[in-house]
């Protein structure tokens, strides 16, 4: 196996149209890999129209489901990363059958076919939610604290998570556990957290906050697919096997914080708190592991915020209540 890839690697991505999978292909196809994505395009193509035009990509209508579908998608690819799944806790309680058959069953069977084709480096996309909730609110989790995961998203997972850094033969796994996503994407989304608090901020709605005080970590959408790109060029014997929380430790943030930097850029915003006394998750997080392997974020809360802003109040983003921008 080679020690780490490079550009002009051949790289499948599984759900590239998606929120970061769409962001992953274009920071690739600009780095000079040759791009390959397997997306059955539930939510549209039309993230990866601008795609379509490069000579490195390649694009394979599919469902990860089908052996005939992923046994095509993995031939002759040096790497994938593995994003394709049913995204979130409201998703995936609207559909349990369906999650569980793609983001575990199908999962399975594409680390199977991975192997089978010869890929040096598979990078799964799982999440800090696996935490579920501090034992201890003085302290942060990180890549050792146990997993308590709250949600059917959470606890598959979880599972795949676990077969796949205990699997001896195949390719060089690694385990990605991405803070809560925000910010602008090709494939945009306004059912996270503050990219849902901005867009009703922006267009001057009164925000009502439920559980102020809760913890949650956060990372840009173009920080979480550079972190896959980070893994696939790091020498294989610091991430075989191996999980990383993805993130960056100041970007931790209570809900209150968010409404806080939210009012800072605008400051008309209407907001009221419903106070919570339990929640499920809540967690703070460290990521000291993966800013030891070099990896450094770019863009912060207060970022996203103001590109998210920008684009509603600029009419780049038309309506932000279409139903398409929402994934349950």
């Amino acid at each position: 196996m080679a020690s780490r890839l490079t550009t002009r690697t051949r790289v499948l991505v599984t759900g590239g149209a998606g929120y970061v999978g769409s962001a992953l292909v274009y920071e690739l196809l600009r780095r000079g890999y040759f791009v390959r994505v397997i997306d059955n395009l539930r939510w549209d193509g039309a993230a990866l129209r601008e795609a379509a035009c490069a000579s490195a990509f390649e694009f394979q209508p599919g469902d990860i489901r089908s052996w005939d579908d992923v046994s095509r998608a993995v031939k002759d690819v040096d790497a994938v990363v593995h994003l394709a799944a049913i995204v979130g806790d409201p998703a995936c309680r609207q559909e349990p059958k369906l999650a569980e058959e793609i983001n575990l069953t199908a999962s399975l069977q594409l680390l199977e076919a991975a192997r089978a084709s010869g890929a040096t480096r598979f990078v799964f996309a799982s999440t800090c939610s696996s935490y579920g909730r501090m034992a201890d609110r003085t302290q942060y989790c990180d890549e050792t604290s146990p997993l308590r995961p709250v949600s059917l998203y959470a606890e598959l997972k979880v599972k795949f998570e676990g077969h796949l850094l205990q699997t001896a033969n195949g390719p060089c796994a690694t385990a990605l556990r991405f803070a809560t996503a925000y910010g602008l994407s090709p494939r945009m989304r306004f059912d996270l957290t503050l990219n849902e608090f901005t867009r009703d901020a922006t267009l001057g709605k009164e925000l009502v906050v439920y559980g102020e005080q809760f913890w949650r970590p956060y990372g840009h959408t173009a920080d979480l697919a550079r972190a896959c790109i980070h893994i696939l060029e790091s020498r294989e014997r610091d991430v075989y096997r191996q999980a990383f929380n993805v993130g960056d430790d100041e970007e931790n943030y209570q809900k209150a914080m968010l409404v806080r930097e939210i009012k800072k850029q605008i400051p008309e915003l209407r907001f009221r708190y419903v106070h919570k006394a339990e929640d499920p998750r809540d967690y703070r997080v460290s990521f000291k592991k993966i800013r030891a392997l070099g990896f450094r974020i770019v863009r912060r809360v207060p970022d996203g915020i103001r590109e998210i802003s920008r684009a509603i109040r600029t009419g780049l983003i038309r309506d932000p209540y279409d139903k398409k921008y929402v994934n349950a």
